[in-house]
């Protein structure tokens, strides 16, 4: 679509996301510089819009709101973690509330819905990403339904059209925690979710080098009670970590098709090895989960590769695989299950390293 011209900055519906993402959040007009600058200040003169950036932001936290909000045709908060995110809106719950989590889930999220049981804050129930009938059953109980689909790391799918458009109760919240897929490849508030999350430490950032979360949402009165929990639980993003977050979010467009286009490959290429047992892939994104025929097999692969890393986290330019059942609070899973997040390598380079790490 045309871009507007005449030095006013374009409008996110005028762009393709990828343009959106170059363009978006900028300083605009003759002298203004092409990345947007760093505001490392916390408070304020009196007098103008801004008093103290825990409450009044900054125009850097600006134009990442600017830019992630436009992705998704919403208003985008961004916050100090994707956990801090999370925490945010477990903020909105009422003593005694009910809330809703796949059976395979993030663990961060799984252990903050434990921790408040556990104080007796909220009662909480884990169904299977995949199955529609059983979480419709249980959605007019709810206050919160947090989906994720794929799912961290079985990569289950849900059905998010027919979950999203679901009956439920008056003022429940649903979320879709969207880190894997980003709004380049799924959008949940057009299916009718009321939030949706990113750990912006991952693929929005994209560089391994910060951390960061957000969430999204077209309902103004979410926004509002959101704004005050981050402000009220402390929930700030420093300043350099949202300057790296807007700068890396640039070419979230370039990394997450050539990411894809190496997890197509890898995939198929892990379907045919003698020493994988299983391979999880949905067909979109770059999240792969395979398993090895054994725990040792998988752990001596993880310790054996070269151009891929051996670490945990995911989403950045680098691609990282880990032994998930390594990971505390994450033995349930597969003994030998491997999560591989595809960089941004040659495809040539990482089947290369993967074979031999696995032959190992």
């Amino acid at each position: 679509m045309p871009t507007t011209l005449g030095g006013v900055p374009p409008e996110p519906q005028e762009l393709d996301p990828a343009s959106w993402l170059i363009a978006g959040g900028r300083p605009h007009g003759p002298g203004q510089p092409l990345s947007h600058p760093i505001t490392p200040a916390s408070t304020f003169e009196h007098g103008g819009d801004r008093i103290y950036s825990r409450a009044d932001a900054t125009e850097t936290w600006d134009a990442l709101e600017t830019l992630l909000g436009g992705l998704e045709h919403a208003q985008s908060l961004v916050f100090a973690s994707g956990m801090a995110a999370v925490a945010a809106v477990f903020d909105q719950l009422e003593a005694g509330a009910r809330v809703l989590l796949p059976d395979d889930c993030y663990h961060g999220v799984a252990q903050t819905a434990k921790d408040w049981a556990a104080k007796g804050r909220i009662r909480f129930d884990r169904l299977p990403a995949d199955d529609t009938a059983a979480w419709q059953e249980r959605m007019t109980g709810a206050d919160l339904i947090w989906l994720e689909s794929p799912t961290n790391p079985l990569l289950s799918i849900a059905d998010l059209m027919t979950l999203c458009r679901a009956e439920r109760k008056s003022g429940s919240i649903l979320v879709v925690d969207n880190t894997f897929l980003t709004p380049l490849r799924q959008q949940p508030l057009d299916l009718g979710a009321d939030i949706t999350m990113q750990s912006t430490t991952k693929f929005i950032g994209g560089h391994s080098d910060l951390l960061g979360g957000s969430l999204a949402t077209r309902d103004q009165h979410l926004v509002d009670r959101l704004r005050t929990s981050r402000t009220l639980l402390g929930a700030s993003p420093g300043a350099l970590e949202v300057f790296l977050t807007l700068r890396g979010a640039r070419t979230l467009a370039l990394r997450v098709d050539t990411a894809e286009s190496n997890a197509k490959e890898l995939a198929a290429h892990l379907g045919n090895h003698p020493d994988v047992s299983t391979v999880r892939y949905p067909g979109l994104g770059s999240m792969i989960s395979f398993d090895a025929l054994d725990a040792d097999r998988a752990a001596a692969a993880c310790r054996s590769v070269r151009v891929v890393r051996h670490a945990t986290s995911l989403g950045g330019v680098e691609s990282t695989m880990e032994r998930r059942a390594g990971t505390p609070g994450q033995e349930h899973l597969p003994a030998g299950l491997i999560r591989l997040s595809v960089g941004c390598e040659a495809i040539i380079d990482l089947w290369a390293d993967l074979d031999q790490a696995l032959r190992s």
